[in-house]
Order: C-alpha cells, then structure tokens, then sequence
C-alpha cells in the first residue's frame, strides 16, 4: 500500500509528543492507516514531524499505552497498528475507582445498563454455533464445579460469550472491559463457598432463557445474577421496570 507522504505534518516544539500522538491517532481512527498496517521507522517519523526520534518514541509508547499501536522488537519489529481490546477501558475504570471517581456500585450499575441490552440481543441473534459454545462452557462449568476446580475465569467467559451471541463488536469490547478488577469477583467471594454454584446455576437459567428467545425472562435472570449480594436491588428497582417485557402503549395502539 502506497503511503501518502504527506501523511504527517511537522510539529511544534512545546508538547511535540502529544501533538504526533494526536496526529497519528487520528490517522489509525480515519482509516488512513489500517489495523496491522506497520507505521514508517522512528528515524523517517521524526524527519516528516520535524523533531528528535525521542520524541517521536515518546509519542508512540502514549499511542501504545491507549492500545492504538503494538510495538514489536527484532528484524521484522517496528510500530503496527492495532484494536484497543477492553482492557484498556478496564484499567482505566479501575484507576478512577481507586481515585474514588467510580464506586463498585456504579460499575455494577454500569454492568446492568450493558448486560441487561446484552442479554436481550443475544436472545434474538444467537446463532447454533453461538449456543453449542454456550452449552458446552455450561457443561465444564458443571464438571469444574464438581471437581472443585471453578474459576472466576469460567464465569468471565460465560458472558463473553453471551456478548458474542450479540454479534456487535462494540458490545464484546464493553463486555471484556469487566473482567479482571471489574468483575464481580469481589462481590461474590463475601459469599462464601456457595458463590460458584449459585453461580453455575444462575448462569444455566440464563442460557435456557436464551435458547427459547425468552428475553423477558433472561433481563429478569440476568440482573438477580448481576445483583446478587449487592443490596441494590431497590436502588435499581425503577431501571429494571424499564426493561419489563410489556410494550408501550403506543407500540399497542399500533
């Protein structure tokens, strides 16, 4: 693919590395330079930007730390662009909890906005393949269980997978931001040793709901899941009316 070679404008001196960030940024966001695509080396960068390849490497590890671009190392190394993936998102609503800007409420009530919608579109585009993959995590959930072997990653794929059967790439992307120091983990180990089973079995009912379209019944299940030893089940009373399955009365009149 032929680069433009007017690509990327010289920069000024005061905050040279955030001004090429942004520059490159917005090149990866406009399609100019497409995922996998490999960018020009440090020493071309700094000559078309007009600054020291420092900075030029100052603004690529900015680019890598958003997820915009990989940085590889070696004779085919070099700076390619790439996906942000959830866990950047993740990581950032994790530093705002420990700053205090974001309680586990919230990003409980976070999960309920999202997962509730999830659920929903999964309950109208899951595909065979969709739901085998779902049967079979509920299979080896119920042997790890058994086996006391359960993981809170078995738990993690569950809805990663129900995000998947929502077929919306944006909706997998806010999905996997609550794995790790998002997820319910915390939650769910005040519980005790029954934590896992309620889970498996919560989990299950959610999935039968899905295989029968039922949407109505999976909000319902899935937000006792995401609500489970919380104590907000009235502070989000009036959002779960919301997602009642009685259409609106001007839906009826039609």
């Amino acid at each position: 693919m032929a680069r433009d070679p007017g690509l990327f404008a010289p920069v000024s001196v005061a905050r040279a590395s955030s001004s090429i960030a942004d520059q490159i940024r917005q090149a990866i966001v406009t399609g100019k330079l497409e995922q996998g695509e490999r960018l020009p080396p440090e020493r071309e960068l700094a000559e078309q930007f007009g600054v020291s390849r420092v900075t030029v490497r100052d603004a690529l590890r900015a680019l890598e730390a958003m997820g915009l671009i990989e940085v590889r190392v070696g004779a085919r190394g070099g700076a390619f662009v790439t996906v942000p993936t959830g866990s950047i998102v993740g990581q950032t609503m994790s530093d705002m909890m420990m700053m205090s800007a974001v309680t586990p409420e919230d990003i409980v009530e976070a999960r309920l906005v999202v997962e509730l919608g999830t659920v929903t579109l999964a309950c109208a585009r899951a595909t065979d393949e969709d739901l085998a993959a779902l049967h079979d995590l509920a299979e080896r959930s119920h042997a790890a269980l058994a086996g006391k072997t359960y993981t809170r990653e078995l738990s993690w794929d569950f809805h990663a997978l129900v995000a998947k059967a929502a077929h919306n790439g944006a909706i997998e992307g806010l999905t996997s931001s609550f794995r790790s120091s998002l997820s319910m983990h915390p939650i769910r180990t005040r519980e005790g040793a029954k934590a896992y089973a309620l889970t498996v079995e919560e989990h299950a009912t959610i999935l039968d709901a899905i295989v029968v379209r039922d949407g109505s019944t999976a909000r319902r299940e899935m937000a006792k899941h995401l609500l489970r030893g919380t104590n907000l089940e009235k502070r989000e009373s009036e959002l779960l009316e919301l997602w009642a399955a009685q259409p609106s009365a001007s839906r009826r009149a039609k």
